[in-house]
């Protein structure tokens, strides 16, 4: 009778502990997902697509199933064979050169070293910012063991990708005739390069990045690099290089900006002597129309009349007189 009394206490102690840790509650930042017999719920029709973003040939690698999201809120509850899977789904900023499966590595996780296109080494630093993609849970809890260190992996690589095969874009200039010419970068000088479009670095990257929620269901929002050091060992020949470079680009400029004001000064002499051009001839087919309306109506005796006065005015405003005698006339 003992015995009985002893597995009735033991089955009510296994159903009370199993009650009290069936409920649970999912937080404002949380999402769940619930297994029974380690086999996720999934949805009967197909969640949101995010495989859109996806080449041909990886839509059926990275092809995974809408899971049943349980959302925030609570208690629920849930039997012993289920268990709960909470994710957060909060933006998190982490270091670019933040490595999940080595402290140590990228100089205790600081600062990322990558190559440039001129075999350059530099280190970068920088922040990334990400979130948990709740459209594509199952690839994050199911999809890879280690989403966040393949997320990280994936950004280093096309970071580093990137930064190797970047160039600086070339100036134009013009070189007269109407035709339009490219100042090439001087040589060596691709971290200035670099500097100079970091943010068109951090665009193209958001761009490549975009797959990840479909491949790892971790959704790269920003990623900001905001810092490019250069060996201390080249950094003075660095800063000469800059020099040079700066002086040429201001060189080209002073000439650039002095060869387009002595043009707009041309185009302005150019309409004023028309203008007056214009306003003298003006004035000469007016007093044609005049003369040829005196003709109409007095004739020729009041055309000779009108230019004997009109004589007769130059002579009022004349200081001297030179007669020529041409044989003795």
């Amino acid at each position: 009778m003992e015995i009985l009394y002893i597995f009735i206490g033991i089955l009510l102690f296994a159903v009370f502990i199993t009650l009290i840790r069936g409920f649970y509650v999912v937080n404002q930042n949380e999402r769940a997902v619930k297994t029974v017999f380690g086999r996720a719920k999934r949805l009967k029709e197909a969640g949101d697509d995010v495989s859109n973003t996806l080449r041909e040939d990886e839509k059926e690698r990275y092809k995974y199933p809408a899971l049943q999201v349980i959302q925030p809120g609570g208690p629920y509850f849930k039997l012993p064979w289920e268990k709960i899977h909470k994710v957060s789904v909060a933006t998190n900023t982490s270091n670019m050169a933040y490595d999940p499966e080595s402290p140590s590595a990228n100089k205790n996780n600081t600062v990322l070293d990558a190559v440039t296109k001129d075999q350059l080494n530099i280190e970068l630093s920088g922040q990334i910012r990400y979130r948990i993609s709740e459209r594509n849970i199952y690839a994050y809890l199911f999809g890879v063991k280690q989403p966040i260190a393949h997320v990280m992996g994936y950004f280093v690589s096309v970071l580093r990708e990137r930064i190797a095969n970047f160039e600086g874009k070339k100036q134009a200039v013009d070189e007269g005739d109407g035709e339009i010419g490219l100042l090439q970068g001087a040589d060596g000088v691709s971290i200035n390069d670099l500097r100079k479009n970091l943010r068109d670095i951090n665009d193209r990257m958001d761009s490549e990045c975009i797959v990840s929620e479909a491949r790892y269901g971790v959704v790269l929002e920003a990623s900001l690099i905001t810092g490019i050091d250069p060996p201390k060992e080249v950094e003075s020949a660095l800063a000469a290089i800059n020099t040079a470079h700066n002086q040429v680009s201001s060189d080209i400029s002073l000439a650039q900006a002095s060869a387009d004001q002595k043009i707009v000064q041309s185009k302005r002499a150019v309409e004023i002597e028309t203008l007056k051009a214009e306003s003298e001839t003006e004035g000469l087919r007016l007093l044609a129309k005049e003369l040829e309306t005196l003709k109409k109506r007095g004739g020729n005796a009041a055309l000779d009349a009108y230019v004997r006065n009109a004589k007769l005015a130059l002579l009022d405003q004349t200081k001297s007189i030179y007669i020529s005698d041409r044989g003795g006339q």
